[in-house]
């Protein structure tokens, strides 16, 4: 199987502050990776790094094989990178259509096809379908979480790059939401997922790689980092790494 995603000893860096050195990891079309670590080990920093928003200083990000790692965001959108941001990002002030047409900018010539996206996205979310005329502003967490997903879809995405999806949300909302990305993966989205409840990353992913201090320190299938010390430890806690899996 060619590989979808490959990050190739990535410095990562801003300004003259060094956050990660000699990222690398892979990513299997129909995947779903995520990157573990404690808060500070640069998780977001190499999600950012793979979406464009920020230029790793030395490295190379391959997409299909194809060398990205200059390119800026909005080219890597038209290629098949989406991100949802941590805290969603939604444009408030203009209605929840408005923001998934904007998602949709790299097929705004062909209208056809922005209408089916629109009606997919509609019926993968039917709150939003219910509010489509409301601004984007006025829904709750959830609601904004899943507009941030259903923007992103909207351009297609062959990798959809989540940052922190189940931030500031109700245990019942994030388990949504999480439902919702496996749905997505199941119709043949790959997904890269930063996420601090470890649980949720672990139950959702096939394979996850663990960062310290900017560096991997281990890597694997979910189910053997479950059962990895360091991973149970630092950043699950033996508690939660023991709760079974739903």
């Amino acid at each position: 199987m060619s590989v979808l995603l490959a990050a190739e000893d990535l410095a990562l860096a801003y300004g003259e502050v060094s956050v990660c050195r000699d990222i690398a990891f892979d990513i299997q079309p129909g995947e779903i990776v995520t990157l573990l670590g404690a808060n500070g080990a640069g998780k977001s920093t190499t999600l950012r790094a793979v979406a464009g928003v920020l230029i790793p200083r030395a490295g190379a990000i391959l997409l299909r094989g194809q060398d990205i790692t200059r390119l800026p965001s909005h080219a890597r959108a038209d290629l098949g990178i989406a991100l949802v941001p941590e805290g969603r990002h939604v444009f408030p002030y203009l209605t929840v259509r408005e923001n998934l047409e904007l998602g949709a900018f790299k097929h705004r010539r062909d209208h056809a096809k922005v209408r089916g996206l629109m009606d997919k996205m509609l019926a993968m979310f039917p709150r939003l379908a219910e509010r489509a005329g409301q601004n984007a502003g006025t829904l709750s967490g959830g609601e904004q979480q899943m507009l941030a997903l259903g923007r992103a879809m909207m351009s297609e995405p062959a990798l959809l790059c989540l940052d922190e999806p189940s931030l500031g949300l109700a245990p019942r909302v994030a388990q949504d939401i999480f439902r919702t990305i496996r749905t997505i993966n199941q119709e043949g989205t790959s997904v890269l997922l930063v996420e601090q409840n470890a649980r949720y990353a672990l139950d959702t992913a096939s394979r996850g790689y663990v960062l310290q201090t900017g560096r991997i320190i281990a890597s694997g299938p979910c189910a053997s980092l479950r059962e990895d010390m360091r991973v149970r430890e630092a950043y699950l806690g033996r508690a939660a790494a023991r709760v079974p899996q739903e």
